[in-house]
C-alpha cells in the first residue's frame, strides 16, 4: 500500500475581484448568464465571497482583491457544457468579448476525443473555454 495522496477531483478555482462592483458583475455572469447556482455565500460588502457549484467543483468568488494579477500558468477555465454555442450567445448578448468562435476538433488522443470549443474573456479578464464533449 502506498502512502501517496490521492487526489480526488477539483475542489474549486478561486477568482478574486478588485472591489463589490466587480464582484457583483463577475457573480452575475457565472450564475445568472451561465446558470451556476450558489452553494454558498457570506460576508458583505467587500468581505464578501460565493461559492458557485459547477456539478464538478466550485467556482469561488472573493470582493476582496486588491490587485489585478499578471497572466500566470493558468492559461483558462474550462467548462463542460452541453451546448458550447448557446453558451457563446449569452455571453455575446451580456456584451463578453467573445476570442474564439464556436468550433469543432478533435484531439489527436487515444482513442480520438471530438468536442465543440469557443472561449470568452470574463468579468475580470479569466479566459473561459466552453467544452462540449462530442
Amino acid at each position: 500500500m502506498s502512502n501517496q495522496p490521492k487526489v480526488t477531483g477539483i475542489h474549486h478555482i478561486a477568482l478574486k475581484c478588485c472591489g463589490v462592483e466587480e464582484y457583483e458583475k463577475t457573480v452575475h455572469f457565472y450564475r445568472d448568464i451561465l446558470g451556476l447556482p450558489v452553494a454558498r455565500a457570506w460576508g458583505e460588502g467587500d468581505m464578501a465571497a460565493v461559492m458557485l457549484d459547477t456539478g464538478a467543483g466550485l467556482f469561488e468568488i472573493f470582493a476582496n482583491g486588491t490587485d489585478r494579477l499578471s497572466a500566470g500558468a493558468l492559461r483558462h477555465i474550462a467548462l463542460d457544457v452541453v451546448d458550447t454555442d448557446a453558451c457563446i450567445e449569452a455571453v455575446r448578448a451580456a456584451g463578453y468579448t467573445v476570442t474564439e468562435e464556436p468550433h469543432d476538433i478533435c484531439i489527436p488522443s487515444n482513442p480520438p476525443y471530438p468536442a465543440r470549443i469557443a472561449f470568452c474573456i470574463g468579468p475580470v479578464g479569466e479566459e473561459v473555454e466552453f467544452f462540449c464533449v462530442k
